[in-house]
């Protein structure tokens, strides 16, 4: 998600809401904000070259690109087809003069492109370590709760009715035991 295209709000502001629709708790507001200056301060960390990059790419996605890219063979083909009285061709059939134009302006806007997917993958990376480590967090969390609610059950002599279950739960979670069994298990893709 691209930030700089939404409109930027202060601090306590809230976007407008439909009706009968309940508005967030501060916790959210609190969570979104610092997910949005996260964003901003990736967008604003950005190279002038990745600023390039990201703004080529966006409007080389838009219709008015194509648009744009037909308005101008049309022409550069009716130019030089020799249909216009006095209009010299200066790119006669096949052409290519138009063919390199179009050549070169492919290659850059690979190019643009890929360093804007490069640089999106890479803060996507961070992004899924981010989740990661917070999925860790709250995985241990949620294991010393039920270390804790099972603890509480037992003095008080109350049954939870999950037997084995809540023995395992309450196990902490290996990630590198997790990542070997899911290799092992899961088909390699081709």
């Amino acid at each position: 998600m691209d930030l700089q295209h939404n409109n930027k709000r202060t601090a306590g502001e809230t976007p407008a809401r439909q009706a009968g629709e309940e508005p967030p708790s501060n916790v959210v507001l609190k969570n979104i904000r610092a997910v949005s200056e996260l964003e901003q301060s990736a967008l604003d960390q950005r190279s002038l070259g990745e600023r390039i990059g990201d703004g080529v790419s966006r409007h080389a996605g838009r219709a008015w690109f194509i648009v744009f890219h037909f308005i101008w063979f049309a022409t550069w083909i009716i130019l030089n087809s020799g249909f216009l009285p006095g209009m010299p061709r200066f790119d006669p059939y096949p052409y290519p003069f138009l063919t390199f134009a179009v050549s070169l302006e492919a290659i850059f806007l690979s190019l643009f492109i890929l360093m804007s997917q490069n640089r999106a993958a890479r803060q996507a990376d961070q992004r899924a370590h981010l989740d990661l480590q917070i999925n860790l967090l709250s995985e241990m969390e949620s294991t010393r709760i039920l270390e804790m609610l099972k603890a509480l059950c037992e003095h008080h002599g109350l049954d939870a009715g999950l037997g084995d279950d809540i023995d395992q739960l309450a196990q902490p979670t290996e990630p590198k035991t997790l990542v070997s069994e899911l290799k092992d298990r899961l088909p390699e893709s081709t």
